[in-house]
């Protein structure tokens, strides 16, 4: 009896083993040991490293002159990369410079004719111009006018064609001061060079002229384009522009403007561009103004409505405009990269059908991206449009498909579940407002203890300051929810299922809002639910949806091309941006910036994937070890590792003016005169870095408090960027006067009242360095009613008020300018006060001497900082 007792004993527990086990399928409640969660997480790190950085950052492998016979037709960066050192051998290019006037248009002209010499002249034909254009328009905040700049234009065109529809190619050979611009823009001109030598030298025809133009006043800014579209001859032939710009040194070449309209254009890039490296997405930001970045590009559309691509390396931003964009830092593979992009697209818009009436083919957008640079997508707005509302709306269904499958397979009832689920979609609400606001918050705090801008050369701090919380508070609220309120009555895979609806359901909406308003950038919504939705349908379809945590392995499969496609885009804005907030200004918190893009990344990259971290156990244990790797980060990042600054890599960039003031009031007495150095600090840490060097800035002071009894703050700002921050620049006194280098001049010629009583004219003529500013302040009761340069500002008052900026540059014609200002005054009594002229004359370029104090006081500067700076007279009369 003993015996049958044990053994049914035995069958009994045996029995409910199964019974168990047949439960747990129906409701498993086990998770998966805890111990596995770290590995789910560092997978993800490691696919980034293994995959993304790798593919980022590949270049082709360069053709050298030697491969040429082996390789007809092919760029050769080795060719370009010798031009380059010639290039940089010339040293800053400034407009108005000997370095950009003369030696640099010449070295272009005898480039361009020694491709001449070895040109196919029985089949092509091939123009060069020295353009000297003059001319003048709104620059933002300020009349940006020019006279005598200049452009090397060199046509090529095929003898046996008739075609009148010219394709323009663009870069510019002007550069900073203290650069030496081989990357900026160096390195595009020289690409231009060998793409023109191959087309030159080419068996293969093509059908419409070439106008290649080497612009020289594009950091002055955009003068030189402008004389071009506006007044060159060949001008009103270009149908279509490819325009070549560099924001930094090296690395791949981003198509980050299209356009406008003219889908086309995407179209034959698609087709033809070797290295494809492109987003719509840095479209949209670039256009929206938040980057401190302009281009030719621009001119060419707005001032000769031309359609084109606008492309730009992008890579170590930190040489950009400093003297470290030196030829060294510009790789060949990148020449390559850049040459083998242009040479194609040359060739392919030379030979486009499209450019006889581009016209005809403009309308609409197109959506458009690179997946790692391996293969590349477009699509027109429209098919956006209809793509991003129909993947949403069958995402939408397919969720409640879902719901209504787990009812079935519950206990519950529909009603019940779509609660639960209502609950879950409001708490994953939740935690993409923390997965945005930690990181936001991390930024802030940062920014109060004077810690911004940690992450400037150690970019692997974002990943502890930024993702990390991001990732945090992505989670945090349904892992609570999923730990301190259990659910008997549906199975907790199913329930984490519904957290990874509600993120769908989520990106459905945004997808619909955004592209209701006309963005196209809601494709990145689209391609995250166009995956889930295929896992969804494929778990739906099989039994893996209702099988444990089965249906996991064909969410993780396929989220695998978005997770890969989102950080390899998100890597890439991190890139750009790091670089860019060095210059970014002082009055905006930059790590604002770099935490919303942290978190943008992590809801796009792991919005599927994050959520998983509730299939393990203890997943609070989980969490608690993120916090308290972003503590240990956060601790680093306060240590000298976090210092911002590196010399020669990650230098702080310096401006400043040695400034001679000298204010004459309206009998001719002088009421100040006095020298120092203006500085406008270029990022948000001031000069605060440069407290503890063995630099003296005693007496540094803001010019605010002189806003309100001085013109213009008293201080010169040099173009619309300095004068937006005059109020919050600053100004440190010195003892010994500036010496200026060079001779200038502001003279009345004549005060003339018009035919009405109230109306005066004052005709002036002004001479002096090749960059002049003049600050026009009416006085009180008295207005501006008519002047000799464009009449943008007095036209639209709305937009401008004074005072009025007019800033006048020259490159190789000097003469003076004259202008006339006619004033109305109520009064009618000229015989009084009338207005305030400010004058400033820039010795910007190395041609002018720096006194022996200036010298000083530049050698005194960190190792860490980079200085651009110049002497520069101001005067400021009243007449």
């Amino acid at each position: 009896m003993k015996s049958d007792d044990a053994n049914g004993s035995a069958k009994s527990q045996s029995d409910m083993a199964l019974i168990n086990v047949l439960s747990q399928r129906k409701h498993p409640r086990l998770r998966l040991p805890w111990y596995y969660a770290p590995s789910f997480l560092l997978l993800w790190v490691a696919l980034f490293y293994a995959v993304v950085y790798p593919l980022y950052h590949r270049l082709p492998d360069s053709v050298l002159i030697a491969d040429e016979a082996r390789k007809p037709g092919e760029f050769v960066a080795e060719r370009a990369q010798r031009l380059l050192y010639k290039y940089d051998r010339i040293g800053p290019k400034v407009v108005g410079s000997v370095a950009n006037e003369v030696t640099t248009v010449a070295f272009l002209v005898e480039e361009v004719e020694n491709i001449r010499a070895a040109m196919r002249s029985d089949l092509y034909e091939l123009e060069i111009n020295v353009q000297q254009p003059s001319g003048a328009y709104m620059h933002w905040q300020m009349v940006n006018m020019y006279q005598g700049v200049q452009n090397v234009v060199v046509k090529i065109s095929n003898k046996s064609s008739n075609s009148s529809a010219y394709l323009l190619v663009n870069s510019h050979f002007d550069s900073k001061p203290t650069s030496p611009g081989s990357g900026d823009d160096g390195s595009m001109v020289v690409v231009m060079l060998e793409v023109l030598r191959q087309i030159a030298i080419s068996d293969t025809a093509f059908e419409h002229p070439i106008v290649f133009l080497f612009n020289g006043a594009e950091e002055n800014p955009l003068e030189a384009s402008h004389g071009f579209i506006t007044a060159h001859e060949w001008a009103k032939n270009c149908k279509a522009l490819v325009n070549l710009e560099v924001a930094g040194s090296g690395g791949r070449d981003l198509l980050f403007q299209s356009g406008p309209n003219n889908p086309w254009l995407i179209k034959y890039y698609n087709q033809n561009a070797k290295h494809p490296f492109a987003t719509t997405m840095a479209e949209e930001i670039f256009q929206s103004g938040i980057l401190p970045s302009d281009t030719d590009f621009r001119i060419f559309r707005d001032y000769g409505q031309l359609p084109g691509l606008d492309m730009a390396q992008i890579s170590n931003g930190y040489v950009y405009h400093t003297i470290f964009d030196n030829v060294q830092n510009v790789p060949i593979a990148s020449l390559q990269n850049t040459g083998d992009n242009a040479l194609s697209l040359v060739r392919a818009f030379a030979n486009a059908s499209e450019m006889y009436n581009p016209e005809d083919h403009s309308e609409g957008h197109a959506v458009f991206f690179d997946f790692l640079g391996l293969f590349f997508v477009y699509y027109t707005e429209t098919t956006g449009i209809i793509l991003n509302c129909c993947i949403a709306v069958i995402s939408l269904i397919l969720v409640g498909c879902s719901l209504l499958r787990m009812a079935r397979e519950s206990e519950a009832s529909l009603c019940q579940v779509s609660i639960w689920f209502s609950i879950i979609l409001g708490l994953h609400v939740v935690g993409m407002i923390l997965s945005l606001g930690l990181p936001l918050l991390m930024a802030v705090l940062y920014d109060a203890g004077n810690c911004s801008m940690t992450y400037f050369s150690n970019h692997w701090l974002v990943i502890g300051l930024f993702i990390i919380p991001a990732i945090i508070g992505q989670i945090l609220p349904l892992t609570l929810y999923y730990t301190l309120k259990p659910n008997d009555k549906i199975s907790h895979p199913n329930h984490l299922h519904m957290s990874l609806h509600a993120h769908c359901v989520l990106l459905a909406i945004i997808a619909i809002i955004l592209t209701s308003v006309s963005l196209r950038t809601p494709y990145l919504c689209m391609m995250s639910l166009l995956f889930y939705s295929a896992a969804l349908l494929i778990n739906l379809l099989s039994t893996l949806h209702d099988r444990c945590y089965f249906w996991v392995l064909m969410v993780q499969v396929l989220q695998l091309m978005p997770f890969l496609y989102f950080s390899y885009l998100f890597y890439t804005f991190l890139l750009v941006f790091f670089p860019m907030l060095g210059r970014f200004g002082h009055g905006t918190n930059p790590d604002l910036f770099i935490a919303l893009i942290c978190a943008l990344g992590c809801f796009f990259a792991l919005g599927f994937m994050a959520p998983l971290i509730n299939m393990f156990r203890w997943p609070k244990l989980a969490l608690l070890g993120l916090g308290v790797v972003t503590f240990i980060f956060c601790m680093i990042a306060v240590s000298d590792v976090g210092f911002p600054y590196r010399a020669k890599t990650s230098v702080m960039r310096i401006h400043f003016l040695h400034v001679r003031r000298i204010f004459y009031e309206y009998d001719g007495s002088v009421s100040l005169s006095d020298s120092g150095y203006y500085f406008d600090f270029q990022d948000r840490r001031l000069y605060y870095p440069l407290e503890d060097t063995s630099l003296n800035l005693t007496g540094l002071v803001s010019t605010s408090s002189d806003c309100d009894k001085y013109l213009m703050c008293g201080v010169p700002c040099f173009n619309h960027r300095w004068c937006k921050t005059r109020s919050s620049s600053h100004w440190l006194p010195r003892e010994q006067e500036v010496a200026i280098p060079g001779a200038t001049s502001l003279k009345l010629l004549s005060k003339t009242l018009l035919d009405t009583a109230k109306l005066a004219r004052f005709e002036f003529e002004i001479s002096g360095p090749p960059h002049m500013s003049l600050y026009i302040q009416p006085l009180e009761g008295v207005e501006v009613d008519d002047w000799s340069f464009i009449r943008n500002m007095l036209d639209e008052p709305e937009t401008y008020s004074a005072p009025y900026q007019i800033f006048f540059a020259y490159g190789k014609d000097n003469s003076p300018l004259k202008f006339h200002i006619d004033f109305r005054k109520s009064s009618g009594d000229f015989n009084t006060a009338t207005f305030q002229l400010g004058f400033a004359a820039s010795f910007v370029s190395y041609d002018y001497e720096r006194d022996a104090a200036g010298l000083k006081f530049i050698s005194e500067f960190p190792d860490f900082a980079h200085v651009m700076e110049w002497p520069t007279l101001y005067e400021r009369y009243i007449f």
